[in-house]
């Protein structure tokens, strides 16, 4: 078994530790500590995303994650990197909750605005992100909920940054979408065809 302490790490720090340790070593079980409830969410997300069953048990302040292997040694997942023939990917992130800068009443409605007619990119819109105060669209009392689920259920994968949850000690208001980290929200910008930066 792979032991990995990934205490103290900052995102995306334990996943990519765990990700270059299944690469190096391909172990069949690995056992990974982290210190933060962002960090669990995203290396046992990981984990599963390579094949792996994870469970999780916390003790005191860590988090240990343990990962066994149920495709057997040496075989991974590809990772589906294509849309439907001709169609365009488009990741849109919002870094803000608020749309411009002057009057931040006019901003907050221009942003739900904006959230509400994304629906009118139709299949194109692949990925939709959010990071730093953009995080605040997603959690409970936010009013493009209904929306964010909407398209959840539609088959958008919507994608909230840990990091910027735990920062804003947001991370049980979470309502909509997975909980993320950098490394993700990088390889989505670099699997799009478009990217647009709100």
């Amino acid at each position: 078994m792979k032991e990995i302490d990934a205490r103290g790490l900052a995102c995306p720090g334990p996943v990519l530790q765990t990700k270059a340790a299944l690469q190096e070593e391909n172990p069949d079980c690995v056992t990974v500590v982290v210190d933060n409830t962002a960090s669990q969410q995203n290396v046992q997300r990981f984990l599963e995303s390579q094949g792996f069953e994870t469970t999780h048990e916390q003790r005191g302040s860590d988090h240990l994650i343990v990962g066994r292997c149920t495709l057997g040694t040496g075989v991974r997942p590809e990772i589906p990197t294509e849309t439907a023939a001709g169609e365009e990917k488009i990741m849109v992130m919002c870094a803000t909750d608020r749309m411009g800068f002057g009057d931040d009443d006019l901003g907050l409605k221009l942003m739900i605005s904006y959230i509400r007619t994304l629906k009118e990119m139709g299949r194109e819109l692949w990925r939709l992100v959010f990071v730093n105060n953009g995080v605040k669209l997603a959690i409970t009392g936010s009013e493009v909920l209904d929306d964010l689920r909407a398209y959840e259920d539609a088959g958008l994968k919507i994608l909230v940054c840990g990091t910027c949850l735990d920062h804003f000690d947001l991370l049980d208001e979470k309502q909509v979408g997975e909980t993320t980290n950098m490394l993700d929200i990088v390889t989505a910008m670099q699997l799009a065809d478009k990217v647009i930066i709100i």
